[in-house]
């Protein structure tokens, strides 16, 4: 190898394997980052001031700076680091809300038990699949189960009382897990038969 040489990465979409530089030094990596330090001082938060709007306001902006490293990766082109770390920080996130509020006993043991068991499968998937030199991104069902969690998590951290607010939110949580292992299984059923469009999911 020179000293010139472009280490690259391969990124699977749903119809092809695209060569993509394993770049770290990037702004949306630097979002990323940024909110996977957040994620303790948000569990803090969540732990001394639920339900508060100071935890709604932490959170909206979290969660919508997954959209701005996203915006930000489309503009400069997606890398494998990316596509690697920013599926990553939304599973610390939501898993440190939702273990902070299981603590809370604001919402039940048990479907966060699942949603965190998925995520150590597809999680351990995704470390296989890179030492392949793959890194691939989200498919429409994980980015789908990803906003039904931001959106969970907003909902029980709201200081707003109302009688169906509790059934909906632990409703809406359930969804996300009926999502978490919809999609979950579909990948591993894609690696198993050997399919080329293989995609991880955040």
């Amino acid at each position: 190898m020179t000293d010139n040489a472009v280490v690259t990465d391969k990124v699977v979409t749903d119809n092809a394997v695209v060569a993509s530089p394993w770049r770290l030094k990037t702004a949306a990596n630097g979002v990323t980052v940024a909110r996977l330090v957040a994620t303790p001082v948000l569990v803090v938060i969540i732990l001394r001031a639920t339900p508060s709007w100071g935890a709604v306001c932490f959170w909206t902006v979290l969660a919508f700076s997954d959209f701005a490293d996203g915006w930000l990766a489309r503009r400069r082109g997606p890398s494998a680091s990316g596509a690697f770390l920013d599926p990553l920080a939304d599973k610390f996130l939501v898993l440190g809300a939702l273990a902070a509020m299981v603590s809370l006993d604001k919402v039940a043991f048990l479907p966060v038990a699942l949603l965190a068991g998925r995520e150590v499968v597809i999680t351990t998937y995704r470390v296989v699949v890179a030492k392949r030199g793959v890194s691939v991104p989200a498919r429409k069902v994980a980015k789908l189960k990803t906003l039904v969690e931001f959106f969970t998590v907003a909902l029980l951290l709201l200081p707003v009382a109302w009688p169906s607010r509790l059934t909906f939110s632990h409703a809406a949580l359930w969804l996300a897990v009926v999502l978490a292992w919809a999609s979950a299984a579909q990948y591993l059923l894609d690696s198993r038969s050997g399919r080329r469009a293989v995609a991880t999911s955040t």
